[in-house]
């Protein structure tokens, strides 16, 4: 991990919920926020721990899951670099329902919950962005759970590729992360996920060399989902 320090107000001001703060705010903000390393398996916090603030990820990358009582990992979300996770939860009063894991080596920063609340008390506009955050978060969250209902197997997994992807031209992906933990975003086994993968390659329709991906025609691949 790099040794360079962080410009810590700097990467404040790139979390959306802080970006109109002016400079003497975001010094404020900075007092009340830690930075993390954490390598490659390393667990940031348990499902039960009890929060005290939220996590912008710097670099790296992070799941978030649980674990069921007959031991399968569920993967709830997987957050990448110039991302935030845990604001709701800091407000509920109750442990974290899930833990987070890095899957890289990772750097995040910590906003101690404190600071969150002597900016919701001091300015509403503040507050109506936190909680523009929140129903963005929710709304994703409802898109998954819609998606896991409605859609087969072969239709998550072509979804997901597309929207790596962005690109209606043939290209090229490096999947973010193993397919382990792919398949448990997309609540499939890797068996399943494997197949899918060799049934679309049998169509001609993607090429897979390991994490890295080809993508023939993106829009006949869109078409095959339907």
């Amino acid at each position: 991990m790099a040794n360079t320090p962080l410009d810590i107000p700097a990467l404040i001001k790139r979390i959306p919920l802080f970006s109109e703060l002016v400079a003497a705010d975001l010094e404020r903000v900075a007092r009340y926020t830690r930075e993390r390393n954490i390598a490659r398996g390393e667990v940031l916090f348990q499902r039960g721990d009890q929060p005290h603030g939220f996590y912008f990820v710097v670099s790296g990358q992070v799941k978030l899951a649980f674990s069921s009582p007959q031991g399968t990992e569920k993967v709830v979300e997987i957050i990448g670099s110039m991302q935030s996770f845990g604001e709701a939860v800091m407000f509920m009063n109750k442990p974290y329902p899930v833990f987070a894991e890095a899957l890289t080596e990772t750097t995040l920063i910590h906003i101690g919950q404190a600071i969150v609340t002597e900016l919701i008390d001091q300015d509403s506009t503040f507050a109506h962005k936190l909680l523009a955050g929140m129903a963005i978060r929710l709304h994703g969250l409802i898109e998954d759970v819609e998606t896991y209902s409605l859609r087969s197997s072969i239709q998550r997994v072509i979804g997901y590729l597309l929207q790596i992807a962005d690109s209606d031209s043939p290209c090229e992906i490096d999947l973010p992360t193993s397919k382990q933990v792919i398949a448990s975003r997309l609540n499939l086994t890797p068996e399943t996920l494997s197949r899918i993968f060799h049934d679309l390659s049998n169509s001609s329709l993607i090429s897979v060399h390991g994490k890295r991906i080809k993508l023939h025609d993106p829009a006949r691949l869109a078409r095959y989902q339907s």
